[in-house]
């Protein structure tokens, strides 16, 4: 009887992850909280096959310039063609793979006065944690289920605000990035497409995870007089919404390190040095050892991936790169010798423009808001010395606990513009952000190319009403709006609590267009 029953298990584990879902609740939540899965009326429509962009001129994120006017045809989620010719499109397409597709299918879209470049990328993020606030959701078990609603409309947020990709350095996101990704209707199998109504839009994930951290480290958010596990305590309540792990010694790294793997992490993200949120850890604290740094790079190692850590400081930085770790979160208080230990040793740097906040402008107070802007003062040097000495630069914004304040996200991409051309910032937030999104190597959930306009890169593109290498606002020019993604009138109370850039016309991720405000002006031959 026992035998029978593994045996049944086992085949509705195989039918269930044979429908793209795994064992768990469909859609992203924590247990006891399925009330809050969002209820969608109607499956939706399978998006056109193909995409005919006429006349736009072109930034692909690697070339200081725009090409002349050119066409862009997407074909399901890739880039198929580019040319400075029209492109005549025969009245039956036929692709590699054997399908055919209709040319009466092919949506056109006039690009004229438009600028065509690379959707977004967000190489510092936690939705979980961006989108609820710290002491009244993300640290109350009475606010534990309206988590994972919160980070569901944020993630629809940050995809109407241009960005494509992100990569999340901690939280529990795992489950949102399935949800997400089953919106990417061209990545699915034909199977999976069966079920469009499980679905979220958001960017593509690259999850790490729960931070790793050791007792008393920037990931410790236990109490006060709580006791460490190893002298009879428990988890903290951030551990078991898996937003953090303490682990400390070399076994329990290894353990914390290959757990995250197990779930799908697409890099580790370690605490090597004192923070600013954390309450038991001074700016200038090394934390964790090499031996425990190196455990953690040999796991992520053998998985075919990398670890990241968060640090300020000289020494933990230094600590961090001999034990082999590829890139450095941060790093605002570093020396300019240290900058040119990355630069020597090829190690990214994911930089962020923190500036000086009162406490009316930051989510923090106290000692906490202290440390907050001894970190700001760094920015400057930061990326300063990065330029300096070429070092290989990724830039993210690392929000947290101000959903009140993510409409911002945008609008420090023009800051960067006080150390770098418009034409660095414009390749540092594409092409650049994705170079180390690729560094996951095997682990990379998204293997295709991103970051470029280019034939055969993923179609994660946005179309620009203006000239981003003239005017860097471009990109940051907002206005609140209800988003267009509600899933019903349920899910919203008609506030405009939505981001929506003016200036972006079209956002399209995996060939599928999310935003469209130009109207359509094709004739009966396909040119426009």
């Amino acid at each position: 009887m026992r035998f029978f029953l593994r045996v049944i298990l086992g085949a509705l584990i195989i039918a269930l992850m044979g429908m793209g879902l795994t064992p768990q609740a469909a859609y992203a939540d924590f247990p006891g909280c399925r009330e809050n899965a969002p209820k969608i009326a109607n499956p939706e429509e399978p998006p056109p096959p193909g995409v005919l962009f006429r006349k736009v001129r072109i930034f692909n994120g690697l070339t200081d310039g725009l090409s002349g006017e050119s066409d862009v045809l997407v074909i399901h989620n890739k880039i198929n063609k580019i040319s400075a010719t029209p492109i005549v499109l025969p009245d039956l397409i036929k692709l590699e793979d054997g399908q055919e597709i209709a040319k009466k299918d092919v949506q056109t879209i006039n690009g004229t006065g438009h600028v065509m470049m690379p959707g977004l990328i967000d190489d510092h993020i936690h939705i979980l944690m961006s989108a609820n606030q710290l002491t009244t959701e993300l640290l109350n078990p009475e606010a534990k289920c309206q988590l994972y609603p919160n980070a569901r409309k944020e993630a629809k947020n940050i995809l109407m605000r241009g960005f494509t990709a992100v990569r999340d350095l901690g939280g529990p996101v795992f489950d949102l990035k399935a949800e997400i990704d089953r919106s990417d209707y061209w990545s699915l199998t034909e199977q999976e497409r069966t079920n469009l109504e499980e679905r979220t839009p958001g960017p593509r994930i690259y999850p790490s995870g729960a931070t790793i951290s050791q007792t008393s480290g920037h990931g410790d958010f236990g109490e006060p007089d709580a006791r460490p596990r190893r002298f009879g305590g428990g988890n903290s309540y951030a551990e078991d919404l898996r937003a953090t792990i303490i682990a400390d010694g070399r076994d329990e790294v290894l353990t914390a390190t290959r757990e995250n793997l197990r779930l799908g992490a697409s890099q580790i993200k370690l605490m090597a040095g004192g923070g600013v949120s954390s309450n038991y850890d001074p700016l200038d604290v090394v934390e964790y050892t090499a031996d425990e740094l190196k455990a953690a790079v040999d796991a992520a190692s053998d998985w075919g991936t990398y670890v990241t850590v968060h640090v300020y400081n000289d020494k933990g930085i230094e600590r961090a790169v001999n034990a082999g770790v590829k890139s450095i979160e941060h790093g605002h208080l570093m020396s300019e010798k240290t900058m040119k230990l990355l630069a020597k040793e090829g190690v990214w740097l994911s930089a962020q423009v923190f500036e000086l906040q009162s406490e009316s402008e930051s989510a923090l107070s106290g000692e906490n808001l202290v440390k907050q802007n001894e970190v700001a003062k760094g920015t400057a040097n930061l990326f300063n010395w990065a330029k300096k000495y070429n070092v290989n630069l990724a830039w993210g914004t690392d929000l947290l606990f101000q959903p009140d304040k993510t409409y911002l996200q945008n609008s420090f991409i023009p800051k960067l513009k006080t150390w770098l051309s418009n034409f660095e910032v414009l390749k540092l937030v594409t092409h650049d952000n994705a170079q180390l999104l690729a560094l996951s190597g095997p682990r990379n959930p998204y293997p295709g190319e991103l970051g470029v306009i280019k034939e055969g890169a993923y179609a994660d593109l946005l179309l620009v009403d203006g000239n981003p290498l003239d005017d860097l606002e471009v990109l940051g020019d907002y206005k609140l709006a209800i988003s267009p993604l509600i899933f019903n009138e349920e899910e919203t109370d008609n506030k405009p609590e939505f981001t929506m850039i003016n200036h972006f016309k079209v956002i399209m991720k995996d060939g599928k267009i999310y935003k469209n405000e130009i109207s359509p002006d094709v004739t009966d031959d396909g040119a426009v």
